[in-house]
């Protein structure tokens, strides 16, 4: 079939699909007279989907025309919302964040943060100012109710919580796959458009795909095994596949043991939980364990796969950082075909990895239980006792962006009664729903396709490297404000400022830790690097200077060639930077500067699960 041309009544803009994390390339079909969407396709040429799209990519136009989509602010007056304008509504919601803030302390003051703050590089971008602003620790978003345990695992081996080893899923010759269905998510903390053609192209070359799940996901369904495991038990069953490795002489000798500490420790842990003694909590026999571990360890490469269900569990901590020990005891720890870590195009120019030592856990803790905090948040399932258990310090008003907790989140019916607890709630949202519904204010954004977009979380979690912009495919609607632009100004405002104060703030922030002796860029003065940004602000002016301080930038050099945001807007149907390469020891960011196999935190809480075998729960 030919590839359509844009015609003088119909231009096609290319972009990206965010609303998950394949984020597929796609067609959007926009007719300029009526400026609407006429339709959305694949693009066969995009650098990483190549046309593959799901539904979910139709349904941006749905999205963009749904009459239920809030687009003025709103106030709530009684049980009802009425219209107001942009100035008020801030106005507002300043005030009565600053009175609050003001009589019982910032503290007194919670935030929510949704999963589609990571699908927009300008709420990427604006959120930490926006936080720092309003002053308070009492930060919940859906992570913890996502992937936290794994982005602590991470921190603890590897030095920072976004440091993700990434299945080489193009190039391995086994994938192991434990409490995730890639073939219905198409990846998650695995950026794979088109997964199916992916697992189809593994067992075309040969390669095997083992599922370990307690039911028959549409991803089991096509393994060449699957093995139903009993809900919880994944890092016992880990366990037995470190047992093995060290039983049979089967840890993999290689390069990695010069830059990982505590293989001994493991190695002593491991003796308690052989297959044998296993096997009757997890349901898995012992032989097909042993099988299991002699069969990835002695592949040509191999990944160990664990997601979701290995997060959302008891032991969701212990089961995400056994998914590494056994890619690294295996040999597959940045390595084609086993798991490596991707490079960004936004990151930092220089391969040292910046060593600070600090683990960021339990610095402060939960008012009611003690809950410990990690990576600047708390448990979201503490949001509703922080509001109704009485006390002084108590949170009294709430910040959500772009989340609906009340639909997301645990205890949604103590939470529900909670909301109208609150003295003030402000939402930040594009819908009245189950949460936004108790909001005194309710400022709506731009919706995804009257914005460009940078997959700035995504590209850091590819299996291949890969930059693109994506085309605003709509203009902004007359009076309408991006998220960028309403965090911003709030977050301005707190401080008797404006936006454009804060977006310099954040600016000058950026240029301070990437320009000057021992930083990306060396060679060049700020006011150099602000005269080649040109006078644009907000999050595209922020991108383009990572862009060119990254290891595919130009590093502002007057002749020199290389990645500039420029550059990525004329690729339109963004740039393939290559397979995944191996990064270690430079990127590892531990303060020994070595992966930290046997990390205290972790290690501490094995004898915890220790004392669950031999535990026989319900199927």
């Amino acid at each position: 079939m030919a590839h359509p041309k844009t015609t003088p009544e119909i231009e096609i803009v290319h972009r990206s699909c965010n609303l998950c994390e394949a984020h597929c390339g796609i067609e959007v079909h926009v007719d300029r007279a009526k400026q609407q969407v006429v339709t959305i396709k694949g693009d066969p040429h995009d650098a990483m989907s190549h046309g593959y799209i799901c539904p979910k990519a139709y349904a941006l136009k749905g999205l963009q025309e749904d009459p239920d989509r809030l687009r003025t602010p709103l106030r709530r007056v009684g049980d009802e919302f009425q219209p107001i304008s942009w100035e008020e509504a801030l106005d507002l919601t300043v005030s009565k964040l600053q009175a609050i803030r003001d009589a019982h302390g910032a503290n007194a003051i919670a935030t929510y943060l949704g999963n589609p703050n990571a699908h927009d590089f300008g709420a990427t971008l604006s959120i930490t100012p926006f936080l720092r602003a309003l002053g308070t620790r009492w930060r919940f978003s859906a992570t913890s109710v996502d992937q936290l345990p794994k982005m602590l695992s991470s921190c603890l081996l590897f030095g920072s919580p976004g440091r993700f080893a990434i299945p080489d899923v193009d190039r391995t010759d086994f994938l192991l796959v434990l409490g995730a269905n890639p073939l219905a998510s198409n990846g998650s903390l695995m950026t794979a458009p088109d997964m199916p053609g992916r697992l189809r192209a593994l067992r075309e070359r040969g390669g095997r795909l083992v599922v370990i799940d307690p039911r028959r996901s549409e991803t089991a369904a096509i393994a060449d095994q699957h093995l139903r495991i009993r809900p919880g038990t994944d890092a016992l069953l880990l366990f037995a596949l470190v047992h093995v490795l060290f039983e049979e002489d089967l840890v993999d000798a290689g390069d990695w043991i010069q830059y990982t500490n505590g293989v001994n420790t493991i190695r002593e842990l491991a003796r308690e939980f052989s297959p044998e003694v296993v096997a009757s909590t997890t349901g898995i026999e012992a032989a097909e364990i042993r099988t299991l571990a002699r069969e990835f360890a002695t592949a040509g490469s191999a990944a160990c796969y664990g997601r979701i269900g290995t997060c959302t569990q008891e032991f969701g901590a212990l089961a995400s950082w056994l998914v590494d020990v056994v890619n690294i005891l295996s040999g597959n720890l940045d390595r084609p075909g086993g798991v490596m870590f991707p490079q960004p195009a936004h990151e930092p120019g220089d391969s040292r990895a910046r060593r600070s030592g600090r683990i960021p856990y339990a610095r402060w803790r939960s008012r009611v239980r003690g809950l410990p905090e990690f990576a600047g948040e708390l448990p979201v399932s503490a949001l509703a006792e922080e509001i109704d258990t009485p006390g002084d310090d108590r949170v009294r008003a709430l910040v959500t962006v772009a989340g609906n907790p009340i639909c997301s989140t645990p205890n949604a019916d103590r939470l529900d009664a909670a909301l109208s607890q609150l003295d003030f709630m402000v939402s930040v949202d594009i819908y009245l729903n189950e949460t936004t519904r108790h909001a005194d204010i309710i400022l709506p954004t731009t919706a995804p396709l009257e914005r460009s977009n940078y997959d700035m979380i995504f590209h850091g979690v590819s299996v291949r490297n890969h930059a693109k912009w994506s085309e605003a495919a709509l203009p902004k609607p007359e009076g309408a404000r991006h998220q960028w632009e309403i965090l911003n100004e709030i977050a301005g405002r707190m401080h008797g400022a404006d936006a454009e104060a804060a977006d310099e703030l954040v600016l000058g922030s950026l240029i301070e830790a990437t320009v000057g002796e021992g930083k990306a860029c060396p060679d060049v003065r700020p006011d150099e690097v602000r005269s080649a940004l040109g006078d644009r602000r907000g999050p595209e002016r922020l991108l383009d200077l990572m862009l060119r301080a990254g290891p595919y930038g130009d590093r502002f050099a007057a002749d020199g060639e290389g990645l500039t945001l420029k550059g990525l807007i004329d690729s339109e149907h963004g740039v393939d930077l290559g397979e995944l390469r191996p990064r270690l020891p430079d990127m590892l960011a531990t303060a020994s500067g070595r992966v930290e196999l046997a990390p205290d935190l972790l290690v501490g809480d094995v004898e915890r699960l220790l004392a669950r075998i031999g535990e026989q729960r319900d199927d």
